[in-house]
């Protein structure tokens, strides 16, 4: 007989893990305990030694399949035994007769220790069954939860993971519940949502903000006939509140655009089951493990030509965001039946670009501009956190927005940090906490554009730090110098250092970091994004850096072109055709298109700017020659999104295209010659699909040529792709598939997302190197 202390860390709280280790414990006839604690599981386990190392084993390979074990520490005892009753007693292993007896004992929380949390789990297949068994005691219960599924971060207050330091805390279990949670066979033992229609959360309804209410199935009924007679209803979720409607009807959906000023961007759905949704798009193998994972991501599928979804959903674009049901709330209100819609559209709850609603009494006074009805209940939400966004490439997910589902599992970093708060950038905003080797990245902030949303920054700041047991040491933000989170950090100058890091470098550090690279070896970066500072203080944007984790070096870039008027321009594509234009040494002929977009007045103020460089700022930025081309040949000339241009121009690629316009290459790469061949084909009448062919096809060989050159000057073999015109899946899957060809191991995001919502994640590593 011995005895072994284990401590393990990872996700191991709120997953099921201590049940887990007491019934294998048992099974095997171990004696010992198990607790919580606020850096891991600890566990104390007396056996044989053979049966004691099939243990250690099985809690790796057995192990719950929400836990994420990350170490597994093994030393020997001293041992104590763990009678029935009292608490455990030093022991000789070797001469003690009690009857084996495996204990949990209760949590210890120990100041400064910390681990990773669960994010929230979309609803299991056992508790999906028992959702619908009329004879279940928890049939159509909206909240039901084992410890394999149910909401996790937007509940937590703090750590360790127990009832009292989650928004459940106010509701005392019923004894059913009580005696569920104190059993270790069953799968609800230490479900800290546990909860029954008898002690749990109850949903209500109110047709108007001051409307009376109605409760439970009912109010679940009155939300159903809500939206099959064409109403906008506020659904409240697990982090915030959902904006739903008929997708599948234009009224609805052109009424909910209005409402909520938000003119073409493209609507988020939810149907009920994978088969519906093969109804309207077209899913792959790689598309249906993203969709039915148990993050239940919206994924970005291409759409059928069957008209069942409102083309109002998402105008002008191929694909549709989709998601499934992640609550039983969500697989109640979509329940099939006749007459109701086999899609519902499911928007973030807010005003456009602030952040998403999250509590009752907010959602009724700021939502019912919006709202015709509203579906609450009476969980409180702790953690806002939107839905999370991806494409399958590849045969695997690539993250545009890391939310729901994900944050904050922590990033993995190749070497130790030092505790590094970074702030991130101005746009899709997300910040970086660092400690040892986890870089914890927040769920979406939003757009850094006005006062809730940076009230909503600050809050989740010192709420993961509290979380974390992070106390920063060091704060890193972007150089430029307007953002609303950089003149946070600077806020805090006083206090902490601060470390200003480049948008670009900042971009492929996080391509590296997530990728498990050293830095030993410096790496070709290709950067390419709308907006980023540049160290000389012009808008840089198509970027070739040879970079490292301390430093890198701007080895090639676009040829500058100027912004005329800035952000005027970035609303306006076809002022940016014609800067395009002057500077290719094209004249505006009113026959193309972005010229034809500007009255003449427009055109003379704009002449008298490029000649004299008034109000014009220098971009090398290729997100921006994306709109020119977008503009020239006709696909739009003004924006009410961000990309909007760029996207289109991208949904309207010939896939049977293989030609491409060559850039001039050099350090300085030229885009005059696309710029002329663009034009040249416009007037020949060529199609607008086989001219963004034609672009994205260039675009992808410039950068292998660029490389190929790089590689040439510095023997360096590996490139890191990143920034936001890397969302644009043909040109990524165009990119990557050149350089593969000419050998190159390429590196493209996993874990966080291309564009500038992974920008705190490098500025974490480039500060904490």
């Amino acid at each position: 007989m011995v005895s072994r202390r284990i401590h393990i860390t990872g996700v191991v709280q709120g997953v099921g893990f201590r049940p887990f280790v007491y019934n294998l414990a048992t099974r095997l006839g171990l004696s010992g305990w198990v607790l919580n604690s606020s850096s891991g599981v600890e566990i104390e386990a007396v056996g044989p030694e053979a049966v004691l190392d099939e243990f250690i084993a099985r809690l790796r390979t057995d192990a719950p399949p929400l836990a994420r074990i990350e170490h597994i520490t093994v030393t020997p005892g001293p041992a104590t035994c763990a009678p029935a009753t009292g608490d455990p007693a030093p022991c000789d292993p070797a001469t003690c007769d009690l009857r084996p007896v495996f204990r949990i004992l209760h949590s210890e929380a120990r100041p400064g220790e910390f681990l990773p949390i669960s994010p929230d789990v979309a609803i299991c297949d056992d508790c999906l069954r028992e959702l619908f068994d009329p004879r279940d005691r928890r049939y159509r219960y909206p909240f039901i939860n084992c410890t394999n599924c149910g909401p996790r971060f937007t509940i937590i207050r703090d750590i360790p993971y127990d009832r009292p330091n989650t928004t459940m805390a106010p509701f005392i279990m019923c004894p059913d519940c009580q005696a569920e949670y104190d059993d270790p066979t069953n799968r609800r033992f230490h479900a800290q949502p546990n909860a029954c229609p008898v002690c749990g959360p109850r949903l209500e309804f109110r047709a108007a903000p001051d409307a009376p209410p109605l409760y439970g199935e009912e109010a679940l009924q009155a939300a159903r006939a809500a939206l099959v007679a064409g109403q906008i209803v506020a659904v409240k979720g697990l982090g915030g509140f959902h904006l739903a409607c008929d997708a599948t009807a234009d009224a609805p959906v052109a009424r909910l655009r209005e409402r909520k000023g938000r003119v073409d961007k493209p609507f988020a759905i939810m149907s009920f089951d994978l088969e519906t949704v093969e109804r309207y798009c077209e899913v792959d193998d790689a598309e249906r493990a993203l969709l039915t994972s148990r993050q239940r991501p919206i994924v970005l599928l291409r759409r059928r030509g069957d008209g069942l979804i409102s083309p109002l959903v998402a105008p002008g674009n191929r694909y549709l965001g989709v998601m499934l049901p992640y609550t039983p709330l969500h697989y109640l209100l979509l329940e099939p039946a006749e007459g109701f819609p086999i899609a519902l559209v499911m928007t973030s709850g807010n005003y456009s670009e602030e952040p998403i609603v999250t509590d009752n009494a907010e959602a009724l006074r700021r939502l019912s501009a919006l709202a015709d009805a509203f579906l609450l209940h009476d969980r409180e939400i702790h953690a806002r956190c939107d839905d999370s966004v991806i494409r399958a490439v590849d045969g695997a997910g690539y993250p545009i927005r890391r939310s729901r589902g994900y944050a904050p599992y922590p990033v993995h970093l190749p070497f130790p940090v030092r505790q590094v708060l970074a702030v991130g950038a101005e746009l899709k905003n997300t910040f970086c906490l660092t400690r040892e080797r986890y870089g914890f990245l927040s769920q979406h902030i939003g757009d850094m554009e006005n006062y809730e949303t940076l009230r909503f920054f600050e809050d989740m700041v010192e709420q993961l730090k509290r979380t974390f047991r992070i106390e920063p040491e060091v704060v890193a933000h972007d150089m430029h110098p307007a953002y609303l989170a950089t003149r946070y950090a600077r806020g805090l100058a006083d206090r902490l250092p601060l470390v200003a890091v480049q948008h670009h470098h900042a971009h492929i550090a996080a391509c590296m970091a997530e990728n498990g690279l050293t830095g030993d070896r410096p790496v070709i970066g290709v950067a390419f994004d709308g907006t980023g500072y540049g160290t000389d203080g012009a808008i840089w944007g198509g970027e070739f850096l040879i970079a490292d984790y301390a430093s890198f070096r701007r080895a090639a870039h676009l040829r500058y072109i100027p912004l005329p008027g800035g952000d005027a321009a970035i609303r306006r594509p076809c002022r940016v055709a014609l800067a395009h234009l002057w500077a290719a040494g094209v004249p505006w002929d009113e026959a193309l298109p972005p010229v034809a977009a500007a009255p003449p007045a427009e055109r003379a103020v704009l002449e008298r700017q490029l000649a004299r460089g008034l109000n014009t700022v220098p971009t090398s930025s290729m997100g921006r020659l994306f709109d020119a081309v977008a503009a020239l040949a006709g696909v739009r000339q003004e924006v009410n999104y961000e990309a909007q241009a760029a996207i289109e121009l991208e949904m309207g690629v010939d896939g049977r295209v293989e030609e491409a316009y060559a850039f001039g290459v050099g350090e300085e790469i030229d885009p005059a010659p696309v710029i002329r061949a663009v034009v040249a084909d416009v007037r020949d009448g060529v199609p607008i699909g086989v001219i963004a062919a034609r672009f994205h096809n260039g675009v992808a060989a410039m950068v292998r040529d660029v490389c190929l050159r790089l590689r040439e000057e510095s023997g360096l073999n590996e490139v890191a792709l990143s920034g936001g015109v890397f969302q644009n899946v043909v040109l990524l899957e165009r990119t990557v598939a050149l350089l593969r060809e000419a050998g190159f191991t390429v590196y493209i995001h996993r874990l966080v997302p291309p564009n500038d919502a992974g920008i705190s994640l490098g500025q974490a590593v480039i500060a904490g190197r």
